[in-house]
């Protein structure tokens, strides 16, 4: 654990420098922003499309894999569901609050460091994941808000959900991607280089943004973020565990993956969402800054348990 630890180290590094940054203000909200943008719509685009040009659709597809993932990511949303409602939260506040428990940081923290720390053969896993989580448990959170606030489920809410996908810059990359590769079309060299170029930017960039976002987020009402942050932490990698080693057996390492990305912290995008619809926002907030810092110590803690 130790020598992962320690391998974890420079990921978190970078996004403490981005956290000083942001709270000394030498960035500020507005430059955060920018830079988020800028990762969001093209450096970790580039390098998704980079990655997925050079895969096929059974690289990346596997059955069991999205069974054990869709399986211990639903068993964790349903729970933080059950809990809100007891606590007698409307389904808005319900939805955002499963959304915190069981979707990580897939996209700026997981397809980088898990990269690194489970070799290349991770990407495959780590798209398919991420395009899990961006279509099935994004589109719920809409489904869920905005019919629960219409009273029904209309053509409009579905229209919603497809338009947003279909913007999404990293579901469009990895789409392109895999048509490419499909296709079997050559890249060309200066194509190649300057998607590699514009692809390194995705790992510093994206992890410094974390931190600088951070700064500006508050641990207010702690009992129920960290129990959020709990959830994410703990419990969906163990439900994930569960899935791919006993009920929807896989390969070794394709569970590795996939646990190792469940273990990740609260997803940036879940405060852009509850903010979107003003929904629990300093809830979100305080989960994502209670599981980043968690997670320095717990994701090297789960990827020792499972790596191969």
């Amino acid at each position: 654990m130790l020598e992962i630890f320690i391998r974890t180290l420079p990921f978190f590094a970078l996004i403490g420098l981005g956290y000083g940054a942001g709270r000394t203000r030498f960035f500020t909200p507005e430059a955060t922003a920018y830079l988020t943008k800028f990762v969001f719509y093209f450096a970790l685009s580039a390098m998704l499309f980079r990655f997925s040009a050079t895969l096929s659709f059974s690289d990346i597809f596997d059955a069991r894999l999205a069974a054990a993932y869709l399986w211990g990511t639903a068993f964790v949303y349903g729970i933080a569901l059950a809990v809100a409602f007891w606590r007698r939260q409307s389904v808005e506040v319900a939805a955002i609050e499963a959304q915190c428990a069981a979707i990580g940081n897939t996209g700026f923290l997981g397809v980088p460091m898990l990269a690194v720390l489970l070799g290349q053969e991770a990407i495959g896993p780590i798209i398919l994941i991420l395009a899990i989580d961006l279509i099935v448990f994004s589109s719920l959170l809409v489904i869920l808000v905005t019919g629960s606030r219409d009273g029904r489920m209309s053509a409009g809410v579905l229209r919603t959900v497809g338009v947003g996908l279909l913007k999404n810059p990293m579901i469009v990359s990895i789409v392109l991607g895999l048509a490419v590769s499909a296709a079997a079309l050559p890249m060309p060299r200066p194509v190649e280089d300057f998607l590699t170029i514009l692809g390194n930017a995705a790992t510093p960039g994206a992890l410094f943004a974390i931190g600088a976002s951070l700064a500006s987020k508050s641990a207010e009402r702690l009992t129920v973020s960290g129990w959020l942050s709990f959830c994410k932490l703990v419990l969906h990698p163990a439900l994930v565990a569960a899935g791919a080693f006993l009920f929807f057996p896989t390969t070794p390492y394709a569970a590795a993956v996939a646990v190792s990305a469940a273990a990740l912290p609260v997803a940036g995008n879940v405060f852009i969402l509850a903010q979107h619809y003003g929904v629990a926002p300093q809830r979100v907030s305080a989960a994502i800054l209670i599981s980043t810092a968690a997670s320095i110590f717990t994701v090297s803690a789960v990827i020792a348990l499972v790596a191969p």
